[in-house]
């Protein structure tokens, strides 16, 4: 699992590290020692698991976290780690995935593990489209609600977009007046999978690129019927990718 750590005590990340990388499961993609910096890095790394101390410099662990979440795409499971106990509450309230005290216990620690390990094993399963199916060879089942099922065909999707404050992927659909929201399960990942005609363009953005007009300054235009979207912008991590695709020197 691609991890990141984020503390402001070194002596305390070199030690988590150490049982991290003991374990065997997790991959290190960087440690900060600021919220801000964790922030970036996060948005860099794109992270799985995020074990993040809540006492920092410059804001609270519990004030970053949505931040953070919101960098990944809603993908990432937070881990707060702290020498106090009285921040648990506030820290599932922020939607934490767990909390870890210190000193570190093995015991606790290979418990979240256990439980990371089972929601990555979760996840993959999700990737046979259990909520985003093939209904045919050029259709979606989509299913946007517990009994709401839409069929749409690829090509009238023209991007999925990130909606931070629901923390759900949408997908802007011709003939639908408002975005089909996914299922919580729905990541980015398993949009990616549908059909390689998606591309993401940034962390907000998954475009259909049949229904890409023009790039003008990183912008993203598209044919009718969805030439009044004018807001998709490629973000500059992703720009080489879309270059490649389209053999642009």
């Amino acid at each position: 699992m691609r991890t990141i750590i984020i503390d402001d005590d070194k002596k305390s990340a070199t030690i988590l590290h150490k049982k991290l990388q003991k374990s065997g499961a997790f991959m290190l993609g960087g440690t900060a020692t600021s919220a801000d910096e964790g922030i970036r890095l996060a948005k860099e790394t794109l992270p799985e698991v995020v074990f993040l101390d809540v006492e920092l410099p410059d804001m609270t662990g519990i004030e970053a976290i949505r931040q953070i979440i919101d960098s990944c795409d809603g993908n990432s499971k937070i881990v707060m780690y702290t020498a106090h106990n009285k921040y648990m509450l506030s820290a599932f309230r922020n939607f934490a995935f767990d909390f870890l005290l210190k000193p570190i216990d093995d015991n606790e620690l290979q418990t979240i593990i256990s439980r990371l390990q089972k929601e990555t094993d979760n996840k993959e399963k999700c990737l046979d489209m259990k909520y985003v199916r093939r209904a045919t060879g050029d259709s979606l089942l989509v299913q946007g609600g517990e009994t709401e099922f839409q069929v749409v065909t690829l090509n009238d999707i023209c991007l999925f977009r990130y909606n931070h404050e629901q923390r759900q992927w949408e997908a802007v659909v011709s003939g639908h007046d408002t975005p089909l929201t996914m299922k919580r399960n729905v990541n980015n990942a398993v949009i990616l999978g549908i059909d390689n005609r998606f591309i993401q363009v940034s962390q907000k953005y998954i475009i259909n690129i049949n229904c890409l007009m023009q790039l003008n300054d990183n912008m993203c235009s598209f044919y009718p019927p969805f030439d009044h979207i004018d807001y998709v912008n490629v973000g500059r991590l992703y720009r080489k990718k879309i270059r490649e695709r389209f053999n642009i020197l």
